[in-house]
């Protein structure tokens, strides 16, 4: 599903490393949590993933697809199997929840009758049948993350990536967003969750990657975390 062989990213003349030679193989349906400090490289492993950056050496395979021998203009149709959710919730503030969660569709020219028949479905995922018409300024904080949820995973893709999706949520809120993630993955669905937040961590008892200075110092299942200088 994911696979990342001896991938380097440098950036700028001085050839600053974001990334050193890492491995990576994550399998269909697995939930893999990435830690690591600030500066680690997380988030240049997501945006590798996603093809917003390209490797400055080493192959990338995400779902057969390898990168190597992607075109530009193919691009869209990647990231229409990659679906993201970051910290800050990005919706629509002048569309309610229904209206932000069809926007994914109607973008790729899903017709009316098929947004109607599965935004519906998708509100049920995410346990927020009957706020359709709610706007996001009246939602909660762990709402609007769970609409933008919704709107990540309404084209079905085979890949959820969340960035950090709990960082600006309190406790109960944060584990609604976690409880909606293991839903989707139930469903098939590969997550790959970024997150600081070592309470997550170790309740989930998932695998966990650990990145530190551009590298892959951890790769353990059932594990828990510990964050370097207890930061």
């Amino acid at each position: 599903m994911i696979l990342l062989d001896r991938v380097t990213k440098t950036y700028g003349k001085a050839r600053n490393i974001a990334l050193d030679r890492i491995t990576l193989h994550v399998e269909p349906s697995e939930f893999v949590i990435v830690v690591g400090q600030s500066g680690a490289g997380k988030t240049t492993l997501l945006r590798l993933l996603t093809r917003e950056e390209r490797p400055s050496s080493g192959k990338i395979i995400v779902g057969g697809i390898d990168y190597d021998k992607l075109k530009d203009h193919n691009i869209p149709l990647l990231r229409r199997k990659i679906g993201v959710v970051f910290q800050d919730f990005k919706l629509l503030p002048n569309r309610n929840v229904f209206e932000n969660i069809a926007f994914a569709l109607e973008i790729v020219g899903v017709s009316s009758k098929e947004i109607k028949h599965t935004v519906p479905k998708v509100l049920e995922i995410v346990n927020l049948k009957g706020k359709e018409k709610r706007m996001p300024i009246e939602l909660s904080g762990g709402e609007r993350q769970r609409v933008a949820i919704a709107r990540a995973i309404v084209r079905q893709p085979r890949i959820l990536i969340a960035d950090e999706p709990t960082g600006n949520l309190d406790p109960k809120h944060a584990w609604d967003v976690i409880k909606v993630l293991e839903k989707i993955n139930r469903y098939g669905t590969t997550v790959l969750l970024t997150t600081h937040n070592q309470e997550i961590v170790n309740k989930l008892k998932r695998r966990v990657v650990t990145i530190s200075n551009g590298k892959i110092i951890g790769d353990r299942a059932n594990a828990g975390y510990k964050e370097e200088n207890g930061s």
